[in-house]
């Protein structure tokens, strides 16, 4: 029997004003003439995501979902050059903390984050390095207010591919030394959908002990091989994380736009997933990126429930047990 938590990404479709992500612009930033009062703006706007990422999460413990991915932009400009002099996280230490006091409190639910494209840590601009490095900071800082260990929550590809595969893939363990130890243990891997598959990905997990973030839709549009004769080496490459083994379910808007992600997930993705699975590991955490949010995750439940060999345990988690003759 396989376990399979399903989460959703930042934003809730059924909880209305709660947005995460709301934020100023440097422009906007610039035209106030007092510097502290536009510090302060700031440090308001972040509040509000803050206290919207508290609504979530009860909004989640309500409808028994333990898997969420925060937005990456709960702090606006926080990394800005010219902003070097804010302490972004002492103005938010109240509300960092109460978020704190509730994952306390229900420590069973997975918090993660996925960084945006511009971290990219395979660079060989030294300042696109830097930059990267001190973004991922401030996602080191954040988990930590909120009193989670940051081992093994920050999303990543790989990179760019600038020409050379076999190059890009060396700069990455070329630059992974210059990558702070406490940050590289915060990082996890993922497979892309057009320049670096399922076995490049790999090649990096298992020599730098990263664990993989294998996305099945990703997958699909950059295939190399069939997954499921890859999958016991990416269970494995999670042997040594407190955290159970993560993936991602998507599908394809339509045949035109087969990138670009559906309002919902298409269940046949998810039986794929776990017949697939195979018994190989006991949990899987599903991360769906979905247009609708928690309406996918709803709906995908709704699906589920009705099939053989599925089992609701609560909310968004369920059991996988294939069906045999013997156990009809």
């Amino acid at each position: 029997m396989t376990i399979i938590r399903l989460g959703y990404v930042a934003m809730s479709m059924e909880l209305k004003n709660a947005s995460p992500s709301k934020t100023m612009t440097y422009a906007q930033f610039s035209k106030l003439a007092n510097r502290e009062a536009a510090i302060k703006r700031l440090e308001k706007i972040a509040k509000t995501n803050l206290k919207n990422c508290l609504r979530l999460l009860i909004h989640n413990e309500v409808n028994g979902i333990q898997f969420f991915r925060f937005s990456s932009k709960l702090i606006p400009l926080a990394n800005h050059p010219d902003l070097k002099d804010w302490n972004y996280m002492a103005g938010i230490k109240e509300e960092t903390s109460v978020i704190k006091e509730y994952l306390k409190k229900h420590s069973q639910m997975r918090i993660d984050f996925h960084p945006d494209h511009f971290v990219v840590l395979n660079s060989e601009d030294k300042n696109i390095l830097k930059t990267s490095i001190k973004t991922l900071r401030m996602h080191f800082r954040l988990l930590k207010a909120f009193g989670l260990s940051p081992k093994h929550r920050c999303v990543l590809h790989i990179g760019g591919l600038y020409q050379d595969k076999e190059q890009a893939l060396e700069q990455f363990i070329h630059n992974w030394g210059y990558v702070p130890a406490d940050i590289q243990e915060m990082i996890i891997l993922e497979n892309d959908d057009t320049l670096f598959g399922i076995q490049d990905t790999l090649y990096l997990c298992e020599k730098l002990s990263i664990p993989m973030v294998f996305d099945l839709h990703h997958h699909k549009l950059n295939c190399q091989g069939d997954w499921k004769d890859h999958w016991p080496r990416i269970v494995q490459t999670w042997s040594n994380s407190s955290l159970p083994v993560k993936v991602h379910l998507s599908s394809p808007k339509n045949e035109k736009n087969k990138k670009a992600h559906a309002d919902h997930v298409q269940k046949d993705e998810m039986i794929e997933l776990v017949q697939g699975n195979n018994h190989l590991t006991s949990q899987i955490d599903c991360m769906l990126e979905a247009k609708h949010k928690d309406f996918a995750v709803f709906k995908l439940i709704e699906q589920l429930k009705l099939l053989d060999g599925f089992k609701i345990i609560d909310g968004a988690i369920f059991s996988y047990e294939p069906v045999t003759n013997e156990s009809r």
